[in-house]
């Protein structure tokens, strides 16, 4: 029987129909502000080590040149026999899941965890990213976004991608 693909899933995205809900930003809604939103894979590919979660804004503008992507979150070393992150899951800096293995990175913003967009980056694009590997990746203390790609080349086994839009 041939394996399923590796498939990511953000369940609220889905029930707003491709849309980030606004207590996953930083804008919020009410008390819940700012919140890692719950994520969901199926179909990892066998031989799986790790699994490692980058998502980018990738319509966030630079100066520089037209587009940039911008980093609101990078997770290394997820075990293979984890199945999602939960609703809140960011938030404790990386070192809560030290236990586990699990390194949450610096985003764009200099910040450890999850970062959600701000209002001034209505209608662009978030691209959830999550690559199954064939080794654990040794990055040190301070984990970004350049380090995991650089780590992981070579090492994927399977990528999936889910695209949610920021209407606020």
């Amino acid at each position: 029987m041939a394996q399923e693909s590796l498939r990511l899933v953000c369940p609220p995205v889905t029930h707003h129909d491709g849309r980030l809900p606004r207590q996953y930003t930083l804008e919020g809604q009410g008390a819940k502000k700012d919140i890692s939103p719950p994520l969901e894979w199926y179909g990892v590919p066998d031989g799986t080590r790790s699994l490692a979660l980058v998502v980018q804004d990738i319509d966030a503008p630079d100066p520089e040149s037209p587009v940039v992507p911008w980093t609101h979150w990078v997770v290394a070393n997820i075990s293979p026999e984890i199945k999602g992150l939960p609703e809140g899951f960011s938030g404790a800096g990386g070192n809560a899941n030290a236990d586990s293995g699990v390194q949450e990175g610096i985003n764009d913003w200099k910040q450890p965890g999850w970062r959600g967009p701000v209002p001034d980056s209505l209608g662009h694009r978030i691209q959830f990213r999550i690559y199954a590997l064939d080794d654990v990746l040794s990055l040190g203390n301070k984990v970004t976004v350049d380090k995991v790609m650089e780590a992981i080349d070579g090492h994927v086994l399977g990528e999936a991608e889910l695209t949610a839009v920021f209407m606020g």
